[in-house]
């Protein structure tokens, strides 16, 4: 698809599209009327990356449009880039034009936001970094205001630390995350919080305990776990479950047992398949589970994860790929009914949907 084109005024008609598509590609499933949630129509991303075009001494942002890849799109601002990105594109720019040794060789400039105005900011390489780098850099920090962190291949230069605190308030409560570079973090902090509201008022009335797949640094580990009387959450990735850990502690939340495990072996666990390591310590039969909670990639849920789904009276599904979405929860049809259905706009100007659906056990 093209680069998209940030017009404030076509926003409304082009979101009223894609839920329009939505509605039609589940009509077929008696999906209720969503709630659809709005992205703010520019200043919403709070992570962007560009390529960094070399023209003699001077270094330009780019973007590629995939119709025409090897030609670069230069630009001198970015309309969607959330405040504190806004704020130093063109400083960084030209503090990079002026030090030959922060631009040498750079390939690629990448920035992580956050609600809460702090920046990172990540400067990749096509050569190794020295000493004269790390003094430059550690300039560069202070004057922006920012993180800065230096990379190259096998090399990672980290000056004061890699990650981030956002915080923002959520029905009453503030919530802390620490946010690790290169690591997944939602890219629009507001529809972010609408979807956290959203899946808190769905589960508000479950009770029991959760089970949750895919839980990443602990986004919604975080919101839902005070709605439940005890939580087991799974992630794979090593740097986002020591993250989630460094949440929960961060929030006062102790009801959530953490265990680094894919959903096809957690779902074998449950089924009374073999013993797993890494659930030493995890008594099951003390569970009693009446919802999962899953956030999956774009490929969906794997078929054991599906079988697993059947088996719990309430399942919430926040999806960033219908199509797979509409897949799962077709798979579901005989046993569970759509209850409730979001349209949460993460990505404004583009075909992309995230989507959020309460699934029930039919009577």
């Amino acid at each position: 698809m093209p680069l998209p084109q940030f017009d404030p005024a076509q926003y409304d008609r082009q979101l009223a599209d894609k839920v329009a598509r939505y509605r039609a590609d589940f009509a077929a499933l008696a999906m209720p009327e969503p709630e659809v949630f709005a992205s703010a129509p520019l200043g919403y991303r709070l992570r962007a990356e560009f390529r960094m075009w070399h023209v003699g001494d001077r270094v330009h942002y780019a973007m590629f449009d995939p119709a025409e890849p090897k030609r670069p799109v230069l630009i001198e601002a970015f309309a969607p880039a959330a405040a504190p990105i806004a704020r130093v594109m063109t400083p960084l720019r030209e503090r990079l034009d002026a030090s030959d040794v922060l631009r040498r060789r750079l390939f690629q400039v990448e920035f992580l936001a956050t609600l809460s105005g702090e920046l990172m900011i990540s400067l990749v390489y096509h050569r190794r970094l020295d000493a004269d780098w790390e003094t430059a850099a550690r300039a560069l920090a202070a004057d922006l205001g920012a993180v800065v962190i230096g990379r190259s291949r096998g090399q990672k230069v980290v000056l004061e630390r890699d990650w981030l605190i956002e915080a923002f308030e959520l029905d009453g409560r503030m919530l802390r995350y620490r946010q690790i570079e290169g690591s997944f973090t939602q890219p629009n902090g507001g529809v972010n919080r609408h979807m956290l509201s959203w899946a808190r008022r769905q589960a508000a009335g479950f009770g029991g305990d959760l089970l949750e797949l895919y839980c990443g640094n602990g986004n919604f580990t975080v919101a839902l776990a005070p709605l439940f009387d005890k939580v087991l959450a799974t992630e794979m990735s090593k740097t986002s479950v020591g993250a989630a850990h460094v949440n929960l502690e961060a929030n006062a939340v102790g009801n959530v047992a953490m265990v680094r495990m894919a959903s096809e072996e957690i779902s074998d666990a449950l089924a009374g398949g073999r013993d797993y390591r890494r659930m030493r310590g995890i008594d099951l039969p003390d569970y009693r589970f009446t919802t999962l909670f899953v956030d999956p990639p774009r490929g969906g849920l794997d078929a054991a994860t599906v079988a697993l789904a059947g088996r719990f009276d309430n399942v919430l599904y926040i999806s960033c790929n219908p199509e797979t979405l509409r897949r799962d929860v077709g798979a579901l049809a005989g046993s569970h009914r759509i209850a409730a259905a979001a349209a949460f706009d993460q990505f404004p100007y583009t075909h992309h949907l995230e989507c959020g659906m309460w699934l029930t056990r039919r009577a």
